[in-house]
């Protein structure tokens, strides 16, 4: 069932982390990406259809902004349990299959996902320089059978707004996407 971002208020500081990229077994926190002027935190996972339909773009934006002071890390929360899909070799799998520049953690705790508030994959949250979120919401009005390109437009023009200092616009759209799959108490 697909679900909308909780749209975290603009302004929120970036909750601390400390994750494993799936890839590499480094560890990444938000220390990682000082001397970055904005840094993308993208919840994503490898199973779900919206994922899947936003995957290369996920990928390119990577590797258009690899050499600018943007930092990206993409984090998947799911519950492995009932996903299996969503496991660690799985999500190096697709990784590696994507070519993804940014490290790919897995929270396993799923404290992150709860301290950022994130309620679908995928969730994006673009924070400025200072670490104050600037931009969450939906990566375009692409979605799964609606016949529209996967552009990555509002993502994008969020990103290149906070890269040169310009407004952004605050009218934002929730992304949209499946559940995260909490795990039963």
């Amino acid at each position: 069932m697909a679900i909308e971002s909780n749209m975290l208020p603009l302004g929120t500081p970036a909750p601390p982390f400390e994750l494993r990229d799936v890839v590499s077994g480094k560890t990444y926190n938000l220390d990682s990406f000082t001397g970055k002027s904005a840094l993308l935190i993208m919840f994503i996972c490898r199973h779900c259809p919206y994922v899947v339909h936003v995957e290369d773009q996920l990928a390119k934006i990577g590797r258009d902004y690899r050499d600018t002071g943007l930092g990206i890390l993409a984090i998947s929360s799911n519950d492995t349990e009932r996903y299996p899909d969503d496991a660690p070799p799985k999500l190096k799998e697709m990784a590696e299959r994507l070519s993804f520049t940014f490290p790919f953690c897995f929270d396993e705790t799923q404290d992150v996902a709860k301290a950022y508030r994130a309620a679908c994959t995928p969730d994006f949250y673009l924070f400025d320089g200072a670490r104050q979120l600037a931009y969450r919401g939906q990566l375009d009005d692409s979605r799964p059978g609606n016949n529209k390109p996967v552009t990555g437009r509002d993502l994008r023009a969020a990103i290149d707004a906070v890269l040169t200092d310009a407004p952004i616009d605050r009218t934002q759209h929730p992304s949209i996407g499946c559940s995260i799959k909490w795990k039963q108490d």
